[in-house]
């Protein structure tokens, strides 16, 4: 079954895909003024995600449960209203998104804080 590891890992290769084409986009328009959002997609998405993916493959038993949802939901919801807000402030239009964005990533870490508290990391002895 493709559990919530998966998604995570999912996640971040669609984010890092995007990513480089937007960088490939950008260094072939020669016009790097998007380059904060692309960095934070590349970052939050690819990077973070990843890494959230990878410990919920390597700590199974913090992978049960509803919570795990629930950081992806946050973890998702942040990193796409992050990039969509960076993008709509580097071109003069509302911050809303991004500072929820911003919110809703570190809600994100906060809930990965406890669950790294609560289960550790690797596989319950």
């Amino acid at each position: 079954m493709k559990g919530i590891a998966f998604l995570f890992f999912l996640t971040a290769v669609l984010c890092v895909s995007i990513g480089m084409g937007w960088g490939i986009q950008m260094s072939a328009s020669q016009d790097h003024s998007l380059y904060g959002a692309h960095a934070h997609l590349n970052l939050v998405g690819w990077a973070t995600m990843g890494l959230f993916g990878l410990y919920y493959a390597v700590t199974p038993q913090a992978a049960q449960g509803v919570l795990p949802k629930i950081h992806y939901a946050l973890a998702l919801s942040g990193v796409v209203l992050m990039v969509i807000g960076i993008v709509m402030v580097l071109t003069e239009r509302s911050e809303m998104p991004v500072v929820i964005g911003s919110f809703l990533t570190i809600g994100s870490m906060l809930v990965f804080l406890y669950t790294v508290f609560r289960h550790g990391i690797g596989r319950a002895a």
